[in-house]
C-alpha cells in the first residue's frame, strides 16, 4: 500500500485553493492538476508499506492538539506548484514528534526537510513563474489522517484508512 499521513482541508480551504488553480489555468498554465477533493496538506509520506495498523499506533501515540493553518504564499519545486501555508510552530512541532516516532518504529518515510505546502499542479507547463493572488484562507486542523494512494481510471484516488485526533485514536 501506498500511504502517507497527512491534513485533509475543510471545504473553505479547499475552494480557496481550487480559486487558485481557476487562475493558473486563466494563465494557460497546463499540466495535471490536483483534483480539488484530493487536495490536502502531507506530514509525512511513507510511500509503499504494508501494516496501516502499525503507522496508526504511532499516530495515535504523539500528542495532538488542535492548531490553526492558514494559506500564505505560491510557489514552485521544479514543475510542482504549491500553495504554502503561515509559519506555525505547532504544525511543525506536531511534525517533528510525529517524524521521531515513525523512525523509533522503523517504519520508513521520506525524511526530506518539512517544507508545508499544498500542491496545487503537477508538470505544470509555464516558460515562467506566473503571477497568482492567494486567497485570505485558513481552518483548524482538528485531526491527523493515514491515507492511502492508489491509481483510478481518472487518477489518484486518496482513502482513509484512519485518523488521530485530540484524543488519540478516531474511527
Amino acid at each position: 500500500m501506498r500511504l502517507f499521513i497527512a491534513i485533509q482541508l475543510d471545504s473553505h480551504m479547499k475552494d480557496a485553493l481550487a480559486a487558485m488553480q481557476t487562475q493558473l489555468r486563466a494563465r494557460r498554465v497546463g499540466g495535471n492538476y490536483t483534483k480539488t477533493e484530493n487536495l490536502h496538506l502531507t506530514l509525512a509520506f511513507i510511500g509503499e508499506y504494508g501494516d496501516p495498523d502499525r503507522v496508526l499506533d504511532v499516530m495515535r501515540s504523539v500528542p495532538f492538539a488542535p492548531f490553526p493553518i492558514a494559506l500564505d504564499g505560491f510557489g514552485c519545486f521544479g514543475d510542482l506548484y504549491w500553495c504554502g501555508l503561515a509559519l506555525q510552530d505547532e504544525l511543525t512541532a506536531y511534525v517533528g514528534r510525529l517524524r521521531r516516532e515513525l523512525a523509533e518504529a522503523d517504519i520508513p518515510f521520506d525524511r526530506k526537510r518539512f517544507s508545508p505546502h499544498i500542491t496545487l499542479l503537477r508538470r505544470a507547463s509555464a516558460e515562467k513563474m506566473p503571477g497568482v493572488t492567494v486567497p485570505e484562507a485558513s481552518m483548524t486542523a482538528k485531526r491527523v489522517s493515514l491515507m492511502r494512494s492508489e491509481r483510478g481510471k481518472n487518477g489518484m484516488v486518496y482513502t482513509e484508512l484512519g485518523a488521530a485526533d485530540a484524543r488519540g485514536a478516531n474511527p
